[in-house]
């Protein structure tokens, strides 16, 4: 089976726009979760969001291709650009460019867009919805704007499987690479939902925070037993997944090693997952077994820690029947009390927050775990990251419909 290494990553998130930036965000704890300023959330029960800081898309684009292009779709670009620098990949890298493709994931497309449109629909009548509405809203711009972007004339497609998007994504695109349909993908996530609509919305299926308005860093609080729901967060993260002899020819760095995939359905419930954490067991070994790894090589799980009164206790649960007494051993924890839950982006973001800490020896934090829940019991790295030995690591995510996929990630040897 050929190997797929990771020999690029490019990300802009609430907690910063670029590799470094961001790394280093992580590493030293730092909180992107704010009071929402993109409109009024003044009449909203839940009024906080991880919005990406210091944004200007004339920074990167032209005015009339902003003009044209949804928010998630100039993330997914901008992630995308560098994660394709990072790797010091161009159009002489390989032997066929044709082999060469795109997998994005993305929960819900340009929501924003969707929101404007309607208004000017019911407001003015159909005559006034903008030319560009449909281009701009669908899931599948993002890929096909990087496509046209970096040049890039292989496949180009996107997995919409809510809060999984993105990890199915790369898990897609690993076995694209392995059956030798590719030698190069550019894989993950990328979403944009913090509009009225968006929150709006979620607000009334009552999984958003709604007790820390006032205090907006503390709003997302992973297997703490005082969350109460989720933070909106938005960004994008884009990996560069490469054979291992294609990489290896043209001198590449290599982080690590993506080492295998596992997916599954709870068949369960459209929202919640099942109380058991069967379906997350079972991605679980089947990443596992895939990458070739046991239970007692992992060291380190990037959680889905939503913060969520229900998914947290499920999510412990899984870890724990797959790991039996190796997951009192491993570190888990929850990067979304750092940057929010970013939805159908959150599985590339996490990926590369997975390869980074395998590639750095260090575990990332859990922010505000101040009391710990009984029913959440492993070491969740509480409020501080700490370094340490990581020989492989997994990343896992759960998506409404009951999606579970998990990412294996491995030193590179």
């Amino acid at each position: 089976m050929r190997r797929v290494v990771i020999t690029g990553m490019g990300i802009i998130s609430p907690i910063g726009i670029g590799l470094e930036n961001f790394w280093n965000a992580v590493k030293t704890e730092q909180c992107g979760i704010s009071s929402i300023t993109r409109f009024d959330a003044s009449a909203l029960p839940c009024r906080v969001a991880g919005e990406i800081k210091n944004y200007n898309g004339e920074n990167y684009f032209e005015k009339r291709f902003l003009q044209r292009t949804a928010l998630f779709s100039q993330f997914a670009i901008v992630a995308g650009q560098e994660a394709w620098r990072d790797a010091e990949l161009d159009r002489f890298s390989f032997d066929d460019p044709n082999r060469c493709g795109i997998l994005l994931g993305n929960g819900i497309g340009g929501l924003e867009i969707d929101d404007e449109s309607h208004r000017k629909l019911y407001e003015k009548g159909s005559s006034k919805i903008p030319a560009m509405t449909i281009p701009k809203m669908i899931a599948n711009e993002a890929a096909g704007n990087l496509s046209i972007h970096l040049g890039i004339r292989g496949s180009a497609h996107v997995v919409v499987t809510a809060c999984a998007s993105s990890g199915d994504a790369v898990g897609f695109a690993l076995d694209r690479i392995r059956c030798s349909r590719a030698d190069v993908m550019l894989a993950g996530g990328t979403e944009s939902t913090i509009t009225e609509y968006g929150i709006g919305g979620f607000c009334q299926l009552k999984t958003l925070s709604t007790g820390f308005n006032n205090t907006p860093q503390h709003a997302s609080r992973p297997f703490d037993k005082n969350r109460d729901g989720f933070v909106m967060g938005e960004g994008a993260g884009i990996v560069v997944l490469e054979e291992l002899e294609h990489a290896q020819r043209r001198g590449a760095k290599i982080y690590a090693e993506l080492a295998g995939y596992g997916a599954t359905a709870d068949a369960h419930h459209m929202t919640a997952p099942s109380p058991d954490g069967e379906g997350g067991v079972r991605a679980l070994r089947l990443a596992l077994q895939d990458a070739g790894l046991q239970p007692e090589d992992i060291d380190y799980i990037n959680a889905h820690g939503t913060a969520t009164p229900t998914n947290d206790p499920v999510e412990t649960r899984s870890i724990k029947a797959a790991f039996n007494d190796h997951a009192y051993k491993l570190a888990v924890s929850s990067t979304k009390s750092m940057i929010g839950h970013t939805l159908g982006a959150a599985g590339g973001i996490e990926t590369i927050i997975t390869t980074l800490a395998v590639h750095d020896n260090f575990f990332p934090a859990t922010l505000n775990l101040e009391t710990p829940d009984p029913e959440c019991d492993l070491d969740y790295v509480p409020n501080k990251g700490r370094q340490g030995e990581i020989r492989a690591a997994l990343s896992m995510s759960l998506g409404f419909g009951g999606h579970n996929c998990v990412i294996a990630v491995k030193k590179f040897l």
